[in-house]
């Protein structure tokens, strides 16, 4: 993924921003909060943070720092950017993320609370940071167990059917095979849906530059894909995301369990893995055909469509489908 990459910290495609961009963040920040300290200082300096579909900007310094994220051209298509506001709001009540300080669904403006001390992480800093995979599965934990309610129900398979409806209306080819793939996914969704446990607050879009560590806790980032959701989905999605080896994976799971997961927690995060890359394929086919020019989006959606596939043949992968149906702890979420 991802899909914005709200970050507030060292990391990916930072640096200072140009004249115009920058300027373009001041005045946002002056429109919504002109009374803040940031929006008063004319020299406050102005920081380009990542981002693949938004540009995002830290604008001043130390406690009085603000993220400033300006939306990207055309994610109106496939953003609804009052439930993030609700969301983000919300995942900030349950301690995972930073204060909401100013969000305005019609212009897709979202002002929050600058993070000092932190690492923009990425697939290489989760494997070089000790402790980091299992700071990122206690704060996931904590929003999955927060008993808040977000707004939304995140379904893998309903965005599905709604990016292959939106794809419809561009010119761009599917990967050859993916209808077949979709239908042999059928069968999985019945599965999940059997087997399912409680709904829980879930991020679900969980890039690895969404997470923001301190070397003691991981702070979470970027609320437009959030949703009442699998919990299971953003520890597998991570898993995605990162790259994670097995034993990476399964200290991620661990640590959100608190404990060894069971052979039915392996499997729930091994399916989704698939259906994950399934879903996020069409994402990549939409950036492609909406010209978005941050990475080579063809060879993205097609790189996931193919590991999906080489997942799903995998003679192991019929065998955690199987064990969907096993009974689990009650983890909470």
């Amino acid at each position: 993924m991802t899909r914005s990459e709200d970050a507030g910290g060292e990391g990916r495609e930072t640096g200072d921003a140009p004249a115009e961009s920058a300027e373009e963040a001041r005045a946002a920040l002056a429109a919504a909060l002109p009374e803040h300290p940031a929006a008063r200082s004319s020299d406050a300096p102005v920081e380009r943070l990542g981002g693949l579909t938004n540009r995002v900007f830290r604008v001043g310094t130390g406690t009085e720092g603000v993220v400033v994220r300006l939306p990207g051209a055309g994610t109106e298509a496939y953003i609804d950017r009052e439930v993030e506001a609700i969301n983000a709001r919300t995942a900030a009540r349950a301690g995972v993320s930073p204060e909401v300080l100013h969000a305005d669904p019609a212009s897709g403006i979202l002002i929050t609370r600058a993070l000092e001390a932190v690492m923009t992480m990425s697939p290489a800093e989760f494997r070089a940071r000790a402790g980091a995979v299992e700071r990122a599965g206690h704060a996931l934990a904590t929003l999955h167990r927060s008993g808040e309610t977000f707004a939304f129900r995140f379904e893998p398979f309903a965005m599905i059917e709604e990016y292959l409806a939106l794809l419809s209306t561009r010119t761009v080819e599917l990967p050859a095979g993916y209808h077949e793939v979709v239908r042999r996914a059928e069968p999985l969704r019945d599965a999940l849906e059997a087997s399912a446990g409680p709904l829980a607050p879930c991020h679900c879009d969980p890039l690895c530059e969404n997470f923001l560590d301190t070397g003691e806790r991981v702070w979470i980032v970027d609320w437009e894909y959030s949703g009442m959701n699998d919990p299971y989905w953003d520890i597998g999605d991570l898993a995605i995301e990162g790259g994670f080896d097995a034993d990476q994976e399964r200290r991620l799971l661990a640590a959100w369990c608190g404990a060894e997961p069971t052979p039915s927690e392996t499997a729930r995060v091994v399916v989704y893995k698939a259906v994950c890359d399934l879903l996020w394929t069409l994402w990549g086919l939409i950036q492609h055909a909406d010209g978005n020019p941050a990475e080579d989006f063809m060879a993205y959606a097609l790189g996931r469509f193919e590991r999906c596939k080489a997942l799903m043949d995998d003679t192991d992968f019929d065998v955690h489908v199987a064990r969907l149906g096993e009974p689990r702890p009650a983890r909470g979420g």
